[in-house]
């Protein structure tokens, strides 16, 4: 009942704003795509020329972490503006509260047309069966599924059709044809739209890619980063060949949707954000091919690319202030000009889209509340990323502190170096302030969460991902107990 409260005093409150036409936005999520994996970063090896040419065009956030480097928590963090440890949205295959204010349903109140398409990962349900359409949080055009990463056999639902549906081959080139159909028919509409486009790669599985870019990216013709560790380096390179060929393929497929916008003539007047849930380790610091989950840069350093042609001054520009997931909802809302809810936790950052300069001394928190894994059961930690410093901390005290500008592949842990203490010291004042402000007292064990949210489940966690068959995943945890 209080977030239909909600929704109808926002609604109200933009009745009373401009009636001018505000910006459609084209959201472009993709999935495990780390933030060095593409030319524009720096990597000479990958190839993303349309994402290098559109980030001519954008803002770059060169700091922007995940919230929590796995993928159901960053997309519930993402569609609610809020931190796992609110939400208990920690955890893989978990579904969202009903009751959880959500994206799409703040943009209807400003009478944008809300559409999803592929990945969804926030019905807990399992991952097969169709997401009803009162759990799809306000998104009303819909072409998507929980979760499938068969890319070259996806399947999807239409709208309210029960019959299970297939993308035809390469499901990212698919997903961006529709995307671009459901852009050409709204073009022209009075109203503006918000477009998700949920991409599942470059995750693996990284065999699927298409052959033309598996080609590209022979063996012989890769190098890896220098902290890989020696018994990672053959699994490594075997899988950054597939790794490499999915994030050239779905260039391709972000490129085309961004061209559709400008054919359409809409591309001024949309913002345009591509960006990922999180990372992927492949090797460094000795963590398998495929993990996520870790502080490592590898996993929680994410692309954040924002364009917004009308908004003049910023194109090109390198934004250094840290982002990171709650931030992005209320930034886009205050773009629009739609009131932002007080559920929101998330800071606004819309100055800096204005002005990439500013925001330079600010941090992002994330965190891993409740690692699924059993390997790394005892890795819970916060942690906050700065212009210059990565900061963590578990509930057994500070952990890991790089210096990101001398230190880029994060090899010399400076915690309790002597030389370090003050920095250390503050970063740790900067970490509690920041979980003081979302209600968080201190860095808490994983089962204090499990407890807190009513997760009945056994406590042995595994990694749901390591198994073979997709379709087939069994849910990591009991969902949760319906609380008043």
């Amino acid at each position: 009942m209080k977030k239909f409260i909600v929704i109808a005093l926002l609604s109200l409150f933009l009745i009373f704003c401009s009636k001018e036409k505000k910006p459609n936005v084209i959201f472009i999520l993709t999935d495990q795509w780390r933030a060095s994996a593409l030319g524009y970063a720096g990597d000479d090896i990958v190839q993303t020329p349309q994402l290098d040419k559109f980030a001519q065009s954008a803002v770059n956030f060169s700091n922007a972490v995940s919230v929590c480097p796995v993928c159901t928590p960053y997309r519930a963090s993402l569609l609610t503006g809020r931190y796992p440890t609110s939400t208990g949205m920690f955890l893989n295959d978990l579904y969202l509260p009903s009751e959880e204010l959500c994206m799409a349903e703040i943009f209807k109140t400003a009478s944008y047309s809300t559409a999803y398409l592929g990945k969804w990962h926030l019905d807990g349900h399992g991952r097969i069966d169709n997401v009803a359409p009162e759990r799809r949080q306000g998104f009303d055009f819909w072409k998507g599924s929980e979760c499938d990463h068969n890319y070259l056999k996806e399947h999807y639902y239409a709208n309210n059709d029960p019959e299970i549906k297939y993308w035809e081959g390469y499901s990212p080139y698919s997903i961006s044809k529709e995307a671009q159909n459901y852009m050409e028919e709204n073009a022209n509409s009075e109203n503006p739209f918000l477009l998700f486009v949920s991409i599942g790669t470059p995750h693996f599985p990284h065999n699927t890619a298409p052959k033309e870019y598996m080609e590209m990216y022979t063996p012989e013709k890769l190098k890896l980063k220098a902290n890989v560790t020696e018994d990672m380096k053959e699994w490594a390179l075997k899988e950054l060949q597939g790794y490499y060929a999915h994030c050239t393929a779905t260039d391709k497929a972000i490129g085309e949707i961004i061209q559709k916008a400008k054919d359409l003539g809409i591309y001024d007047n949309s913002i345009i954000v591509f960006t990922s849930d999180h990372g992927e380790m492949m090797g460094a610091h000795g963590y398998r091919p495929f993990m996520k989950h870790q502080v490592y840069a590898e996993s929680s350093e994410i692309p954040f690319l924002i364009s917004y042609p009308n908004m003049a001054g910023n194109k090109g520009k390198i934004a250094e202030a840290p982002i990171t997931t709650p931030d992005i909802l209320p930034s886009l809302l205050s773009l629009c000009n739609i009131k932002i809810p007080e559920t929101i936790e998330g800071y606004d950052l819309s100055e800096i889209v204005k002005e990439p300069s500013k925001g330079t001394d600010r941090v992002a928190l994330f965190m891993n509340p409740c690692p699924f894994n059993i390997a790394y059961a005892d890795d819970e930690y916060c942690a906050i990323k700065t212009a210059t410093y990565t900061y963590a901390k578990t509930p057994d005290g500070p952990s890991m502190l790089f210096d990101n500008v001398n230190d880029p592949l994060q090899l010399n842990n400076l915690v309790g170096n002597a030389n370090h203490s003050d920095i250390q010291n503050e970063l740790d004042a900067k970490l509690m302030a920041e979980l003081a402000r979302i209600g968080e007292t201190e860095v808490k064990p994983r089962e204090y969460y499990l407890n807190k949210f009513g997760f009945e489940g056994r406590k042995e966690f595994r990694d749901e991902y390591s198994v073979a068959d997709y379709n087939n995943v069994e849910v990591v945890v009991s969902p949760k107990k319906e609380t008043n």
